[in-house]
């Protein structure tokens, strides 16, 4: 295993749109036991391909207490959207910002596990959330295109100020 680097907001290379995954093999198995690594590691509770510049379709998450209940969407897809939440959301590509997004309260996602074997996911709370946010992700989206122009303006000054004060 091995920790992959997280691009940081506003990388145009987390604009880019993820690939379907074609086939479930030994590079896609590998590629989720290293994003799983680098969750872990950068202790977030998702992490998207798209954020670890591998523009396929892969999301892992892990919502536990205990951190041992690793989840794998490869392929996903939202198939229904139920109600209307508003979550505080924060993002391992935008560091040190949260802010609020209003998103579906309850989904219903079809994807492949971490086997290539289809499974259809149920989600409501945190964990709805955070597959809707995941997902957009591997749409090309950041969470912080869901706020005023001003706001994204804010939070990339200060992301280009934390580069230059971590080179």
């Amino acid at each position: 295993m091995a920790l992959l680097n997280i691009l940081r907001y506003p990388d145009p290379r987390l604009n880019l749109v993820a690939k379907p995954v074609e086939q479930v093999d030994e590079r896609i198995k590998q590629l989720v036991a290293d994003m799983a690594e680098t969750m872990y590691e950068a202790k977030g509770i998702g992490l998207a391909a798209t954020q670890v510049d591998v523009h396929e379709r892969v999301v892992v998450m892990d919502l536990s207490e205990s951190r041992d209940q690793l989840q794998v969407l490869i392929n996903p897809v939202i198939i229904k959207r139920d109600g209307e939440t508003v979550y505080e959301e924060g993002c391992l590509s935008v560091p040190g910002v949260y802010d609020k997004v209003t998103r579906a309260e309850s989904i219903v996602a079809e994807a492949l596990d971490a086997e290539g074997k289809p499974y259809t996911i149920h989600a409501d709370g945190l964990q709805a959330i955070c597959i809707q946010h995941e997902i957009d992700h591997l749409d090309g989206k950041v969470f912080v295109q869901y706020l005023s122009r001003l706001k994204q303006e804010r939070i990339k000054t200060k992301m280009k100020k934390l580069d230059k004060h971590t080179l």
